[in-house]
């Protein structure tokens, strides 16, 4: 009588990528823990530094060949936290919490638009445009409310008179979240080909710009991104109602 060896096959999960995805969760935790102490110059930069971390997740996990199926939901996972949760609670107890209901109810759109507009992603991964993303992704509704409340800050402006703009700018990003406005994600650049000089040479000059004035330039630039989805949906569709008349 003979007996086969049975071989079993050990599961794990990859350490690197997920390392950097654990850094963005901690940063989005950080975040909210920062606000309830009301040191909400932390919780702002805790929420780029999700930002930045949430970024390097996928790139590397491309680069080593280390990509799998959970890695992906823990990132949507560690997303929720830092982006949709963390900015909505942020800007709650830093401005909304005196408006009561009314303050509740923006915090609450703007973490239920991320939580759709996750969820959304994850099932149009296989059939989605690579090209553009449906609705405004989480990370950039997430940088609009913290760039907003790190402008303030910076400029001492009182809370009590710009609440109610920080409240429907809330609404606005949760809204845009869910949208069926297509936003570019810039993945038909081509970071490892070659450019022209004077490329480069505006690079580095935007990059000096925005560190020399972060709070503003981050703002206006991921507002100008939220803004620039409305206009391209709104162009693609006149120029298929023209090449159709045509």
């Amino acid at each position: 009588m003979t007996f086969e060896k049975s071989t079993i096959r050990r599961r794990g999960i990859y350490l690197l990528p997920n390392l950097f995805t654990t850094g963005a969760l901690f940063s989005g935790f950080y975040a909210i823990t920062s606000a309830m102490n009301q040191h909400y110059d932390i919780s702002v930069a805790a929420i780029f530094v999700a930002m930045i971390l949430d970024g390097l997740d996928g790139r590397v996990a491309r680069l080593t060949n280390t990509q799998s199926e959970f890695g992906a939901q823990y990132d949507s996972l560690s997303d929720m936290v830092s982006f949709a949760v963390a900015p909505a609670l942020v800007m709650y107890l830093w401005a909304f919490s005196s408006l009561g209901k009314v303050g509740l109810f923006a915090a609450f759109v703007h973490t239920a638009g991320g939580a759709l507009r996750l969820a959304r992603f994850n099932t149009q991964l296989t059939s989605a445009d690579k090209r553009y993303f449906q609705g405004l992704p989480s990370p950039a509704a997430a940088a609009i409310l913290a760039g907003f409340v790190w402008l303030c800050l910076e400029h001492g402006w009182n809370v009590d008179s710009i609440k109610y703009l920080a409240l429907i700018l809330t609404i606005c990003t949760g809204l845009l979240m869910v949208s069926n406005f297509r936003y570019s994600s810039f993945k038909e650049i081509d970071l490892k080909g070659k450019v022209p000089f004077f490329v480069a040479i505006a690079v580095m000059l935007s990059i000096a710009f925005v560190m020399a004035q972060p709070q503003t330039m981050l703002f206006l630039l991921f507002l100008g991104y939220a803004i620039s989805g409305p206009l391209v949906t709104l162009i693609m569709r006149r120029k298929k109602l023209q090449a159709r008349k045509n």
